[in-house]
């Protein structure tokens, strides 16, 4: 069953109604300016090709050279801090073997941190800081 709500997009099973929604970042290794256009969209299809088998769906993003934002929305049953890990590990995996130059200047391609906000609940001065704190990592 899916529900309609100006505001949000409410979904429901047999046991729970719900309406999920988080603002993720993470942050290339170094925060290394080393995402060119052609990895962007590559990666962004990377973590669009994940939305079923994960059980969540990419509401907004924004892949800048040295860090990805996205707005995911989830079903509770999978942790976001799941899908996030699966997404980095897979997708730092598939680009590595597909930009070799990614494995020559990184040891790893992201950083090990992540920020994680269910949206709404943060303003983006802390985001700003999350992200600035991340050029030490």
């Amino acid at each position: 069953m899916f529900i309609k709500n100006p505001e949000k997009d409410w979904y429901s099973d047999t046991k729970m109604v719900y309406s999920c929604q988080y603002h993720v970042i993470w942050c290339t290794k170094y925060r290394r300016k080393v995402l060119d256009e052609a990895i962007r969209e590559r990666l962004h299809h990377l973590i669009c090709s994940k939305q079923t088998e994960l059980d969540f769906r990419v509401r907004a993003s924004e892949i800048m050279e040295d860090h990805v934002h996205l707005i995911l929305e989830n079903n509770p049953k999978v942790p976001i801090t799941r899908i996030v890990g699966l997404l980095k590990g897979y997708t730092s995996r598939i680009l590595r073997d597909e930009f070799p130059q990614l494995k020559s200047r990184l040891p790893s391609l992201w950083t090990r941190s992540k920020f994680i906000s269910s949206v709404g609940s943060v303003s983006l001065k802390v985001v700003k800081e999350y992200i600035e704190d991340q050029k030490s990592v």
